[in-house]
């Protein structure tokens, strides 16, 4: 068993984070919460790395073309003259070639981040995956106001800045598929480790 101070979580800046110059305020939010940045680096995704970090399951990606049904509903919106289909099971697919296109149109900032309960205080930092419903000072309430319904309406993925993992496990697997045998680095930071 870790020491609390020992968990990890990994983080991705997205596009949207990357071109809006934001990598160093999103290092610094998570730094002065006494989070540790342990593995850091800057690349630019292929198809293929992106196609297997998001699910490819059926369920999941029917889920997908769910929520985008869902929003669809709420907003009075026309599914089928946007999509030519109500099926959920054949929306889905197309939402996430949507998510697969966004992810790889500019570099990404890959991070694994340490702390204690590093994996829920990064995603408190970052705030509501809906940027448009995250609180004010978090980093997706402060930078950006997109919506599902007007990602839906454009015909692209939800730009919200960055990605976190959901769970300890979650985070592991993903630093393994990101990081792979990279080392991560062990300091102690000053007022935090002392």
């Amino acid at each position: 068993m870790k020491h609390p101070k020992e968990e990890l979580t990994y983080v991705m800046i997205k596009p949207d984070g990357v071109r809006k110059g934001l990598i160093g305020e999103i290092i610094r939010r998570f730094e002065q919460r006494d989070l540790k940045i342990v593995a850091l680096e800057m690349f630019q995704p292929t198809h293929e790395q992106i196609d297997n970090h998001y699910p490819k399951n059926p369920e999941w990606i029917t889920r997908l073309g769910e929520k985008t049904k869902t929003t669809y509903e709420k907003y009075g919106y026309d599914l089928v003259a946007d999509f030519d289909t109500d099926d959920t099971s054949k929306i889905g697919p197309e939402v996430r070639k949507w998510l697969v296109s966004y992810m790889v149109s500019s570099p990404l900032v890959k991070m694994v981040v340490q702390g204690v309960h590093s994996v829920d205080v990064v995603r408190k930092i970052a705030g509501d995956t809906m940027p448009y419903k995250a609180d004010m000072g978090t980093i997706r309430g402060d930078f950006s106001i997109d919506s599902p319904a007007l990602a839906n309406k454009e015909k692209r993925a939800v730009m919200n800045v960055i990605h976190c993992s959901e769970t300890p496990e979650e985070a592991a697997h993903e630093i393994k598929h990101w990081f792979g045998d990279v080392e991560i680095y062990s300091y102690k930071r000053f007022g935090v480790d002392e």
